[in-house]
């Protein structure tokens, strides 16, 4: 397969989701039957309702994906809220439906479909127009290779959800946690569509840590622009930790929670904006 030598995968992530799979795997099968059951920062779901969900991720994608199998919505889709809705329903059916599953059975089934959905995903042209466009990136069709570093984001957080839950070691090395970050920030500049500012206006975000990373923003004619690292005056500058920053992007707290615990510098506005990013559909 060949492609032309001006395009550029922006983030790498295939390489590294049987490594996440892996890993999931081996701490769901070290789990005592009562862990099954701790509560999660993903709301109402227990360890074994996040589990499910990371199966529900794999089938259905296959299903869609590679077998060209849809559900369609129940009515005609007209907004964002109402895409995020439905998806909430179909992810609420799936956990409340796979109750009766052991977690011997979701285990199993998280190993098995887990092979056969890389194996997919390993065969798309990474240029080629994905099934599903990354909509909390402000997107209307994405390319294969930004499905690739979605599906990367959702296993890397709720695998996180879990380590946290149980007091185990989290996803902070480099070569997990900054891809993570890399494919998130897609989503800072449509965190800024509706905000009015002069041309030139930047707005910088820095994870902190050597195992995070800096991205700014600038308000262009028609659009924010995202591009990693700093500009020397940034009109606003947010600084957030690897902690705070997951649960941020994934909308497990809100910035009213976590705003006595982060730096703005310059427009405290904008600084506040930044903290409204969420790069999951939720």
């Amino acid at each position: 397969m060949t492609h032309n030598n001006h395009k550029k995968i922006e983030v790498q992530t295939l390489q590294l989701i049987p490594i996440l799979d892996q890993m999931l795997i081996e701490l769901l099968r070290s789990l005592k039957p009562e862990e099954w059951n701790c509560p999660t920062v993903a709301r109402l779901w227990t360890v074994k309702d996040i589990a499910s969900h990371l199966l529900d991720g794999n089938l259905r994608n296959l299903s869609a994906s590679r077998d060209r199998h849809f559900t369609s919505p129940p009515n005609l889709i007209s907004n964002y809220q109402e895409l995020v809705t439905y998806i909430n329903d179909l992810n609420a059916q799936w956990v409340n439906a796979t109750k009766r599953l052991s977690t011997g059975v979701i285990t199993d089934l998280l190993e098995t479909t887990g092979r056969e959905y890389l194996e997919h995903l390993s065969s798309l042209d990474p240029f080629g127009e994905a099934v599903y466009a990354v909509a909390w990136a402000g997107q209307t069709t994405s390319p294969n290779w930004f499905h690739i570093a979605r599906e990367y984001t959702e296993k890397f957080i709720h695998q996180q959800q879990i380590r946290e839950a149980l007091g185990r070691q989290a996803l902070f090395s480099k070569d997990l946690f900054a891809p993570y970050l890399q494919t998130s920030m897609y989503a800072l500049p449509s965190t800024f569509k509706r905000v009015e500012s002069r041309l030139g206006t930047t707005v910088v975000v820095e994870i902190t840590t050597d195992i995070g990373g800096v991205w700014t923003v600038e308000k262009a004619e028609d659009e924010w622009k995202l591009r990693q690292g700093e500009v020397n005056t940034p009109t606003a500058k947010l600084y957030l930790t690897p902690e705070i920053a997951w649960k941020l992007f994934s909308k497990a707290v809100r910035p009213n929670e976590i705003i006595q615990k982060v730096k703005i510098e310059g427009d405290r506005q904008l600084g506040e904006q930044a903290l409204q990013m969420v790069a999951v559909m939720a």
